[in-house]
């Protein structure tokens, strides 16, 4: 590991022009950044903590426009055990609570986490892949049991966040600070096809950042939840799973909003479930037919074909239980 200078800014201003120096990389709760620079991934001269920027750990209400304000720094044991968001986002909640273990949920933050890079094992064993300059996918041919099914190509990585799916399902704004100031990002919009940019996972510019989060007022009748199937028990990322946001009329689902994770290289939303799901009482029947249709599209690869019944039953079961919450 090379050596490399810490720097502390003050403010998001300071911050933005801290990254702006030669080979300056962010640096928050650090647990994915630190693993990046030891595996030589990541080779910074500059180290810009953002921790350091007074303000960017505060949960907040808002009033213009209703809803709440979660800085960026945020950890995600704060998120996840502050009550108001586990009363009225509880899919984001439930979603921070699942990421790796307790020690990194104590340092890891909701933007680390949304902004982490790919765990494909090609891209972090030093492979010459798109993620890493490279012009191929390693995973096409290679050991794929954990790559995409929906939405690959050329680069066939799953995108590891647990918040980010939850966000999207919420309708989250994504704060971004840069030279330019403030500009809001929806969720739906923050997230990177590897079609548009094969080395990038996001629409961040190098000298850019994620200050913050808004989440729009919760509704009274909104039911959420988070649901995570893994390989192991703890501290590894989804092979399949569902954010799901339902706002119900008693036993009528009036809208909703359900997103996949850990099938594609962004948060997988499905719009045509949704449509089906709308002004109908989700019955077993009514879930088997989501299931089902959540898999439109579906192109899995040679290894990872489990994840096409997997990722049925998520959907099913997710919606089931959900509907059925008082």
């Amino acid at each position: 590991m090379r050596s490399f200078v810490n720097v502390n800014p003050r403010d998001w201003k300071d911050a933005v022009g801290k990254l702006r120096q030669l080979n300056a990389v962010p640096a928050g709760g650090g647990s994915d950044l630190l693993g990046m620079i030891k595996e030589h991934l990541v080779e910074p001269d500059v180290l810009v903590h953002l921790k350091a920027v007074k303000g960017a750990d505060v949960i907040s209400w808002m009033t213009k426009p209703r809803g709440m304000f979660v800085g960026g720094l945020v950890t995600l044991e704060e998120l996840s055990s502050f009550d108001p968001v586990r009363k009225n986002y509880t899919v984001l909640a439930e979603a921070a609570e699942s990421v790796a273990t307790p020690q990194i949920r104590n340092v890891g933050t909701l933007a680390g986490n949304i902004c982490q890079r790919p765990w494909c094992w090609y891209y972090r064993n030093g492979f010459p892949c798109f993620k890493a300059g490279g012009k191929q996918c390693f995973s096409i041919t290679g050991e794929n049991q954990f790559h995409a099914i929906f939405g690959g190509g050329p680069s066939f990585i799953v995108h590891p966040s647990d918040t980010a799916p939850a966000l999207l399902a919420l309708d989250a704004q994504i704060s971004i600070m840069g030279p330019s100031g403030t500009r809001q990002v929806p969720a739906a919009e923050f997230f990177a096809l590897p079609s548009v940019d094969a080395a990038r996972e996001n629409v961040l510019a190098k000298d850019e950042v994620v200050a913050a989060v808004r989440l729009p007022d919760a509704k009274p009748n909104m039911r959420s939840t988070y649901n995570k199937v893994m390989d192991r028990e703890t501290w590894t990322h989804a092979v399949v799973s569902a954010a799901i946001v339902l706002e119900m009329d008693q036993q009528v689902c009036k809208s909703a909003r359900i997103v996949l994770g850990g099938v594609a290289p962004i948060p997988w939303r499905l719009p045509k479930v949704e449509a089906l799901l709308a002004g109908q009482r989700i019955t077993p029947e009514l879930a088997a037919q989501a299931g089902e249709l959540a898999l439109e599209g579906a192109n899995p690869l040679a290894k990872n074909r489990y994840k096409i019944p997997l990722t049925k039953a998520v959907v099913r079961r997710t919606l089931l239980g959900l509907a059925e919450k008082a």
